[in-house]
Formats: C-alpha cells, sequence, structure tokens
C-alpha cells in the first residue's frame, strides 16, 4: 500500500473531513484565516494534513522534535497535502523525578492524547504523523492516533548515545544509582560528579530498554511506525529522511484509504506488543500503555493479558538495565524486526498482523536475519519474558515485577510501611532500613496520589547501595523502565480506593514468588476483615486543577489507568 509508486497516477483524495472547513459560501471566513497563514486557492483546495509532536526545550528527550516534524511538514507538501505543525506538551519523568511534579508525569498522556484529539477533531484535519520521544509522550501520540482513527504515522525521537566512563558506555541510570554508591560510601562525590557530566552527552531519550526504548518498540509491532524508527539514534543523520517519509507514508494511506490505526490495533497485534515488551525484558510502564491504546479501540486489554503473553514468550534480547546491551546496539544489528523475527520462528508472534504498509508482518519480517547471536539471542535468556505479573491477597488484580536479570525469584521479609514516597526515599538516603525488609509505598496509585508517581528515585538508591535484591520495594505507584532489582509496582486495587495495600501494618510479612507468580500478605482472613472494617483514608490535601480532574476520571492500573469510556470496537 504505502511503497512508493515512481510513475504511476496518484490516485484522487476522496472523502476529506477537512472540506467541512472551507467549501460553501459561508466558510468565506475559514478561508480568509488560512490566506492569513500563507494559503493560495490551491493549497485550500488540498488535504489538511495535522503535525503534533511533543516538541520543546523541557529536556533532551523531546529538543530535537520540532526539526522532524518540519521534515514530514515538507513531504507532505511535496505529496500534495498542506501541513499544519503543533505542539503538544511533555511531562518528563527526568525533571518531575523525587517531588510531587511526578504525579503531573502519568497525567500527562491523557492531556496529550486529548489535546491532539482536540485540535485535530476541532480543525477536521484528513490525516496525523505525531513525533514524541519520552515516557509518557508515546502512548500519548499512539492513543490520540487510535481515538482518531486517521490515517496516522508515529514516529519517536530516538534515544540519546551513551556516554563513556572509565571505557565503559554509561546513561544516566548509573548517575540515579551512583548517588546511592556515595551515600553507601563506594563511590567518592568526585566520582559522581564526572559521572554527571558525561552520562548524557548528546540530545534524545535513555538509551536502555527504559519506557521510551520500550514503547518505540511497541509503536513498530503494532504497525504504528515505520520499521526501523524505533531504535534508530536521535542524532542519527538518516532520522530527517525517515519523517519525510513519514510524511510521504501519511499520504499515500490518505489517497488509499488505510491501514488505518484500527486496522493496525488489534487483539492479536496487542498480543505481539506484549511479546516483543517480554522477550526484551522491557520496561513496566508498557503494563500501563498497552491496555490505554487498546482502550482507544475499544478493545478489552490488561494485566492479565501481559501476564498470559509473558509467561509463553522467551527474554531474547540482552538489554539494559537487566542485561547488557542499548538501543543503538540493537539498531546495529537489524532493530525491533529481528527480535520479531526470532519471535515469528519461535511460534511467539502472530505474523498474519497488518503492517503500515498494508502487508503482513510475516511478509516484511522475510527479510531480516533474526539473531546476531549476541544482543539478540539464539537461545531464550529465560523461558519466560522479562515481566511477571504477581497476584494474590495483596494484589487481586495484579501486580508487577521485572524479572530480566533478578538473580533470585522469592522473597519474604517484614514490611514497613510508609504513605507517601518522600517518608520512604528518606528512610532509605539514611540508611535507616534492614536487609530483609519489603518497604511498602502506598496512596501512591493513579486515584489516590493522584498521578501515580515513578519510583525510580528510591529504587536507584537502593539498588546503588548495593541491597537491590537484599530488600524488597511494594508500591501502588509505578516504576522507571531502568529500575531493577526486587521492586514490584502497579499494585491493584491501590490502596487509596481501599485496596488491600491499604491494611499492611509494619511487622506484617509479606511473601513474593516471582516464579509461581504470588504476592501474599500473611496474616488470616479474620485479620483482612477486621483491618478492612477499621480502614479509614488517609486526609489530603485538597485538590485543584488538572489533577482534581485526573483523580475524579482515572481507572484501575491493571486496565491502563484511563480517564474515559473507550473507542467502540467497529
Amino acid at each position: 500500500m504505502a511503497r512508493a509508486r515512481p510513475g504511476a497516477k496518484p490516485p484522487p483524495f476522496k472523502n476529506l473531513p477537512s472540506r467541512i472547513t472551507v467549501e460553501g459560501l459561508d466558510r468565506a471566513p475559514h478561508r480568509a484565516f488560512l490566506r492569513g497563514l500563507g494559503l493560495t486557492d490551491e493549497d485550500i483546495a488540498k488535504p489538511f494534513v495535522g503535525i503534533a509532536s511533543t516538541d520543546g526545550r523541557v529536556t533532551p528527550c523531546n529538543a530535537k522534535l520540532g526539526e522532524l516534524a518540519r521534515e514530514a511538514c515538507v513531504a507532505v507538501k511535496e505529496w500534495g497535502g498542506v501541513p499544519f505543525d503543533f505542539a503538544s506538551i511533555a511531562v518528563a519523568d527526568s525533571m518531575s523525578m523525587g517531588h510531587a511534579g511526578m504525579k503531573f508525569s502519568l497525567a500527562s498522556r491523557e492531556i496529550i492524547a486529548d489535546g491532539v484529539e482536540a485540535v485535530c477533531r476541532g480543525h477536521a484535519y484528513d490525516a496525523l504523523v505525531t513525533f514524541a520521544g519520552c515516557d509518557k509522550t508515546l502512548p500519548g501520540m499512539m492513543m490520540a492516533m487510535v481515538r482518531l482513527n486517521l490515517p496516522s504515522v508515529f514516529m519517536y525521537g530516538g534515544s540519546a548515545s551513551p556516554g563513556r566512563y572509565k571505557g565503559r558506555d554509561v546513561t544516566v541510570l548509573d548517575t540515579f544509582e551512583a548517588v546511592g554508591a556515595v551515600m553507601a560510601g563506594d563511590m567518592q562525590q568526585s566520582e559522581l560528579d564526572q559521572l554527571e557530566r558525561v552520562c548524557l552527552p548528546t540530545l534524545g531519550s535513555c538509551p536502555g530498554q527504559f519506557t521510551a526504548n520500550t514503547m518505540a518498540m511497541v509503536s513498530e509491532t503494532l504497525g504504528l511506525a515505520l520499521p526501523g524508527s524505533a531504535t534508530m539514534p536521535a542524532m542519527a543523520k538518516e532520522r530527517a529522511a525517515t519523517a519525510r517519509e513519514a510524511g510521504r507514508v501519511v499520504m499515500e494511506l490518505l489517497r488509499t484509504g488505510g491501514p488505518l490505526p484500527r486496522d493496525l490495533v488489534t487483539k492479536k497485534s496487542l498480543e505481539n506488543a506484549c511479546a516483543a515488551v517480554a522477550a526484551t525484558g522491557g520496561s513496566t510502564n508498557a503494563g500501563l500503555h498497552i491496555p490505554a491504546i487498546a482502550h482507544e479501540a475499544g478493545i478489552q486489554f490488561s494485566l492479565d493479558d501481559l501476564a498470559r503473553i509473558s509467561k509463553k514468550t522467551p527474554l531474547i534480547a540482552d538489554m539494559k538495565p537487566g542485561g547488557r546491551f542499548l538501543a543503538k546496539d540493537l539498531h546495529a544489528v537489524g532493530g525491533v524486526y529481528n527480535v520479531l523475527r526470532v519471535l515469528l520462528e519461535r511460534g511467539a508472534l502472530h505474523g498474519d498482523c497488518l503492517t503500515i504498509f498494508g502487508t503482513t508482518l510475516e511478509q516484511e519480517l522475510s527479510d531480516h536475519p533474526g539473531a546476531d547471536g549476541e544482543v539478540v539471542r539464539k537461545e531464550p535468556i529465560m523461558n519466560t519474558g522479562g515481566l511477571v505479573v504477581l497476584k494474590g491477597n495483596l494484589a487481586p488484580d495484579g501486580a508487577l515485577i521485572k524479572v530480566a536479570g533478578l538473580k533470585n525469584l522469592k522473597f519474604a521479609g517484614r514490611a514497613r510501611v510508609f504513605d507517601c514516597e518522600e517518608d520512604c526515599a528518606a528512610v532509605v538516603a539514611a540508611r535507616s532500613y534492614s536487609e530483609g525488609d519489603v518497604l511498602v509505598i502506598r496512596y501512591e496509585g493513579p486515584k489516590g496520589g493522584p498521578g501515580m508517581r515513578e519510583m525510580l528515585g528510591v529504587t536507584a538508591l537502593i539498588y546503588g547501595q548495593g541491597m537491590g535484591e537484599k530488600v524488597a520495594l511494594l508500591t501502588d505507584g509505578r516504576f522507571s523502565g531502568a529500575t531493577r532489582g526486587m521492586m514490584i509496582g502497579y499494585v491493584s486495587p491501590e490502596a487509596g480506593v481501599g485496596g488491600p495495600l491499604a491494611l499492611v501494618k509494619n511487622g506484617d510479612v509479606i511473601a513474593i514468588d516471582a516464579k509461581a507468580g504470588k504476592l501474599t500478605l500473611e496474616i488470616s482472613e479474620a485479620e483482612f476483615a477486621k483491618r478492612r472494617k477499621a480502614w479509614r483514608p488517609p486526609k489530603r490535601e485538597p485538590l485543584s486543577g488538572a489533577l482534581e480532574k485526573y483523580a475524579a476520571l482515572v481507572g484501575p492500573a491493571n486496565l491502563g489507568a484511563v480517564t474515559h469510556s473507550g473507542g467502540k470496537k467497529a
């Protein structure tokens, strides 16, 4: 479908939504506004294409997106359309980490999707190209694409180059963990100062298989993005040409009528996305974002589906944080499609799903070599995926742990309970906890937080202090894709709505069995009932503005923490 056809006369564009804004006597004022933008009569007769990005000089992740968006604009013009570029917001975990600002991070995913919907529906655009660069901006843009179901192409801004320190590649995760090492006396402050200055030498997102790169892989697997675009480094010269190709492809999609996002996002393709995440030890945040994308298509999808797929998917890519390699290394050996080729050969992928070209995934993968034996293994690192969903009396609706890189899959210890992240962070920073503790951080869920804060600041300190598998951390908040260790998040139902996590007391024994998928609070049912009857939600500061609206609307984490009733399945 979307392959270039040199010399072929293109078919005419049909059924353009934008015509409602420009055709007819009473649309003279609308046309006048367009002329004010410099459009001619010829331009006004062409399709209108939204070019949405989260461009902004607020983080390195998004700072190049404007350049890429402008390249797509050039291609849209060349292929017969009129581009309208606009920027959405970006709240990056990098800058909101460890303080109350993190409450806005997950909420920003909904704001992005809602904002792109508002512009595209309000202006009646005919097609859409989206660009995103950090953790919540990727799923936010993909959610908007599926919600709108216009001819669409997604493009990721790419990851930063790693820094070099003492002869090895380093990332921001090394700096997070080095803070803990300094606190533990295992590293000098001067070494941390050096690491801070070299760990992020270029623009782009964090280069490990953290949330941004995980969701970029999801975009290719679902067919929403051009093959090869997910792992291409942010500073690669080829990115400009790929952005222009995105502009060309969206015009071809507009001419031919598809495939549209909801043709691509199906139950099977969502299962493929989960397999890709599991096979690479990807971010636990995929457990939030994949169900949210499914929700926009009217497909029921939850943590249970992720668990089902992960259990039968081998871990085959040796990616950080659990492994050794970065996105650039995966790109060098063939990218996302090499992982998918191995999964297809192992019967762990649906090959009949569509790609953005209208071909099947199996057809597209036939030209890719598969395992290189180093980054993408011929034989699995683990026979099951890098993510495990835990259930039990502490998490009836599920909790999530990344097991890629874990040495032990079982843990039992006594609870140390904290009703917010800051209280736990202070104890960890003071090293006032002990081996064998289960640190419980609650009332940080989507509704109870509100906003479901990410805990990398705490988890990286624990790991940097050499305690990553000597203690466990349990929360109804969430984790960074960079988190590693015995860290369990996304506990559902959350404490803020009276979930079992709200009933835990200091000294309670909590048992974690990631092999069996169990999370258990070792108290009797009678004691559970007694605590349920006595529970009252803690008093919180009154909410206003965006967080008030978010807390009123947001659903549970196991269903994607979404804020509306979802798409209608065709």
